[in-house]
């Protein structure tokens, strides 16, 4: 990305592992396909903190946003309907709130790469 050398860091909560993953998944791409990865990478990925503080819901009564969030639909509905597992569960996710965002952000570098990979 030769002409955007810094253009990952314009997203809110950029984690070093997110940025490494993100340059490595984009290295064998054209210009015009690394423009069209960012774009499509940056409506689908999740913010570390925006999963805090959907976790942080759980703690007055609507558990497992997070994991809704992250398209983990069958453990958000776990989470809603047991309270987090009486807030264990949600503790535990409010302290691996960036592991959780940055597995799903993985998830959609990768899915956002083979979308721009099969453009131009």
């Amino acid at each position: 990305m030769n002409s955007y050398p810094n253009a990952y860091m314009m997203f809110d909560g950029m984690t070093t592992e997110e940025f490494t993953v993100l340059q490595q998944a984009t290295a064998a791409l054209t210009e015009n396909q690394q423009r069209y990865f960012i774009n499509i990478y940056g409506g689908k990925r999740r913010n570390p903190q925006d999963i805090m503080l959907a976790t942080l819901l759980g703690f007055v009564g609507v558990s497992g946003v997070q994991r809704f969030m992250t398209d983990q639909i069958g453990m958000g509905l776990v989470y809603f309907f047991t309270a987090g597992f009486c807030f264990i569960g949600t503790i535990v996710d409010l302290i691996n709130y960036k592991n959780i965002a940055n597995d799903y952000n993985k998830e959609m570098a990768f899915e956002s790469f083979n979308i721009a990979k099969m453009s131009n």
